[in-house]
Formats: structure tokens, sequence, C-alpha cells
């Protein structure tokens, strides 16, 4: 579960405190040492542990901000975000059938604009039961009009055993590429490390931000040890980390990261975790995402840095 639960005004400030708040600019990006100019404005690519197929680091979430009914206005801002999106170089876009609406609305989105041989689909199963699970990543199928999902995840561990048979059936088969197991909060860790440790998975997807690092303890570096991809939610505390640093200007320190504003310093923490494969902050708002796919873009902070980021926020 994952979302961008930042309020306006919260943005708003950010932007008019960091500079960044024109529509449709892409920061340049400095180049760090050893680093040409191309490289430093590429976006950072991460390895599937299990077939080193890689993927960019920043991706998207769809937790509310899909879960609308599509009308001419909104319709053409979610074209224009999901064009945008592949653009700059996204591809991972994570949904579930607990998303309401979500999967219908980027199957019809990305079947108008062409873009499913671009992104990499993943999304859950969320039930009981085994025919019952079937049955809905059938659905999911054919909401998001693919015959075949990139990555299907058990969500929040919901009868977890049961669907990860089917998973590794269907893996099998064809219908999926990859398999995954998904939470939210660091109380369900100990059952996450469990099945880390007892099944073969592709993916793991749980919370991790600057004031949520509780997988560092064990879920991250046991996903390293085991070979299992690492996706990122809930990056921006649920929009609790804009509410802590919506007064504060940007530390000037942040430039030794290529860092412009809060989105990224939050998300560039994150990605600088070489276990992480993919942060999924969620947004509707081109201008927003714009701001989030930089986070994966230009120098990183090393571990020294990520502390000083650590005692900054918390300090706050």
């Amino acid at each position: 579960m994952t979302m961008d639960k930042t309020n306006r005004i919260t943005r708003r400030e950010a932007a008019r405190l960091i500079g960044v708040g024109m529509a449709g600019a892409f920061w340049p990006v400095s180049a760090s040492r050893g680093q040409t100019k191309a490289e430093s404005s590429r976006m950072l690519m991460r390895a599937i542990p299990s077939s080193d197929e890689k993927l960019p680091a920043i991706g998207l979430g769809t937790w509310r901000v899909f879960d609308v009914d599509l009308m001419p206005d909104n319709r053409r801002q979610l074209e224009a975000l999901l064009s945008l999106f592949v653009k700059l170089g996204g591809r991972a876009i994570d949904t579930s059938p607990m998303y309401g609406r979500a999967e219908q609305v980027i199957g019809d989105l990305t079947a108008t604009l062409g873009i499913r041989d671009k992104v990499f689909l993943a999304t859950k199963v969320w039930t009981r039961g085994k025919e019952n699970g079937i049955k809905s990543m059938e659905r999911s199928m054919a909401l998001l009009r693919t015959k075949r999902i990139d990555l299907m995840q058990v969500h929040n561990l919901v009868d977890v055993n049961t669907h990860l048979a089917t998973l590794r059936e269907w893996k099998d088969e064809g219908r999926i590429r990859y398999l995954g197991i998904t939470h939210y909060e660091a109380a369900a860790f100990g059952n996450v490390e469990k099945i880390i440790r007892s099944e073969q998975l592709d993916f793991v997807q749980i919370n991790y931000s600057v004031m949520e690092r509780e997988s560092e303890e064990r879920i991250l570096p046991l996903a390293r040890q085991r070979g299992v991809a690492v996706i990122v939610n809930r990056p921006f505390g649920g929009g609790d980390l804009f509410s802590r640093a919506r007064s504060q200007p940007l530390p000037d320190w942040a430039a030794e990261f290529d860092c412009r504003s809060w989105a990224q310093f939050f998300l560039k923490w994150i990605v600088a975790n070489s276990a992480v494969t993919c942060v999924i902050p969620a947004t509707d708002k081109p201008r927003h995402l714009e701001d989030n796919m930089q986070g994966g873009v230009g120098r990183l902070p090393d571990p020294k840095m990520r502390q000083r980021m650590v005692e900054f926020i918390s300090g706050l």
C-alpha cells in the first residue's frame, strides 16, 4: 500500500522554498567525479536479482490517486502523467484490486497510449482461498488488458501460502514473470522475514523511509542475501515527511548529492541503499511526477550523508 498523500499546500510551499515550482522543468544535474554529463542525468537502474533484468529506481504507485472515474479532464491529466513517466525513463507501475478502480484505469490508459510494452505492471492478489485468488488475478489481467502480469504479489500476506503455490504454477506457465509479497507496516516484518527465508521469491515490497527505518535491521540485508528485489512503498511516510519539512528550507548541503526538492531528498535517501530496487511514490500530478523522477537521477548520498539526513529530519 503506497500513496503520495502530500497536501497541495505542503508541495506548493516546498516548491516555493526551493525553486522547483515551474511545471515541465527537468532540472540539470551536476556530474559527479568520473561521470559524463549524459551519465549524470540518466535514471538509476537496478537489477532484479533473480533475472538481472533492470528496472528504473523510481516507479509509480497508484493507491488513491488512480481510484477515479475517468472523465475528460482527469483522463487528459493521467494520460499526460503516464506519457511523462515513460518519457522520463519510468517503467514500474504498482497497483492492486484493493485500490478500487486503479487497475481498470491503468489498463484503459496504457492501452489508449500504446505503452503496455514500455511499462512493468505489478499488481496483487488480496483475498482468501485458492479459487478466489485465481478469479481475482484473472480479473486483474482483464482490467489491466494484458495476458501476462510482470509481477504478481500477495498483498499484505493475506493467505500467503495458498497464493504463493498458485503463483509458482502461473510463473511456470508464463502467466506471470515474477512473484512476491507485500506489506506496509513494520509490525509485519517478522512474518515477512520468515517468508523470505522459507520461500523462493523474486520481490518483496515493504515500507521504508527516512523516518520508517525498521526494514534496515533485518529485511533489507536478508533480501540482499536471498537475492530478492525490493520495492519500497510509503517513501514519504504517507505524507508525514512533507508535513514535518514544509516550513523548512532545503539545507544547502543537499546540493552535494544533486538534490533540489524535499521529494528528491526523501527518495534519494532511500535509493542510496543498494538493497532497494525500486521506489513507488504515488501521484496524479505531472509536476510532482517530474520532481519524483529526479530522485533517481544524479549523485546519491553516501552513508555519512544519509546519517546526516536522518539527524536533520529527526530534529525538525
